[in-house]
């Protein structure tokens, strides 16, 4: 039975049209076929395996890198559905009764999104849990972390695909904005794709202006900027911790709505700050490289380096 996927884009999403490949895609992935994508951000990767876990019966499995990717997904997607079971986390972050919870929606067929991290996922303990389940699909989301040859190589990643044996093979999906085709043969064996439908968007991004400055006064400048375009979002990247408080201090002194996020903030705070800078209470986040992959934010305006990127 073929699926009017335009009308379930309408129902979950509110959206009329798919954009570029979204709706090949999924029809992959619904029929069954083990599929790659590689889409720029902003491409609307998510919608590729949220769609068609959704209409699907079971639960698509969904491998993510970040705590804060996740909750950001879940909290999206349970903005679209009066069930708040229909999407879950499974990770170290959740307190028993949260984890009562996930087990019980699991169990009652209630979610359709499960996001796991890969340690999560390699966990006996949560394999067990699986097992009792019917899995619809796995979609591994930030797929060049699968790979030694990425820019972001995590190695639970590397054992995935063993965690996926012991639940019964399903059709698997991979998600990435970069992508070598070095890295894609890596993640495409690693995985143990079977001959996957290969889906490889424009990386043109003619919204995108880049601009180089001569750094003097840096400080001035970058005040001077935001202070220009007040009430824009913007992230702001520094190298070290330190420099990413001294520079959110002063911005704040000068009137600019800022907030700090490094990986030596404590988790509450940190969560704190990026649900701010997510809910339009901060405009302005410093951060080292720690904060922004995956985060879904559609009118940051800016991204300025104060030091040269790694």
């Amino acid at each position: 039975m073929s699926t009017n996927w335009e009308h379930q884009l309408k129902h979950h999403f509110g959206f009329s049209d798919f954009k570029g490949n979204q709706r090949s895609i999924i029809e992959s992935i619904s029929g069954g076929r083990d599929t790659f994508v590689i889409m720029p951000t902003g491409g609307g990767k998510s919608m590729c395996y949220q769609l068609p876990a959704l209409a699907a019966s079971g639960t698509a499995i969904v491998v993510s890198p970040l705590i804060a990717l996740m909750k950001n997904q879940v909290d999206a997607i349970r903005g679209h559905s009066e069930v708040d079971g229909i999407a879950h986390v499974l990770n170290s972050s959740l307190t028993k009764k949260e984890l009562d919870q996930v087990h019980e929606d699991l169990i009652a067929g209630k979610t359709k999104l499960l996001y796991v991290a890969p340690e999560s996922l390699n966990k006996n303990s949560n394999i067990e849990l699986l097992k009792q389940i019917t899995i619809s699909f796995f979609a591994i989301d930030e797929a060049h972390c699968i790979s030694e040859w990425g820019h972001d190589f995590r190695p639970d990643y590397r054992t995935i695909k063993e965690s996926i044996k012991a639940l019964g093979r399903k059709p698997i999906i991979a998600l990435t904005a970069t992508a070598t085709p070095k890295v894609q043969a890596d993640i495409i064996k690693t995985m143990g794709m079977d001959e996957p439908d290969i889906y490889l968007s424009s990386f043109n991004r003619p919204n995108l202006y880049y601009e180089v400055r001569p750094k003097r006064d840096i400080d001035h400048d970058i005040i001077k900027l935001l202070s220009q375009n007040m009430g824009k979002s913007a992230i702001v990247y520094c190298l070290s911790r330190q420099k990413v408080e001294d520079l959110a201090e002063q911005l704040v002194v000068n009137g600019i709505n800022a907030l700090p996020y490094h990986a030596g903030l404590e988790a509450a705070k940190r969560v704190k700050h990026q649900d701010a800078f997510l809910n339009e209470d901060c405009d302005v986040i410093v951060a080292t490289i720690a904060f922004g992959m995956g985060i879904d934010k559609p009118d940051v305006r800016y991204v300025l380096h104060y030091d040269m990127p790694k």
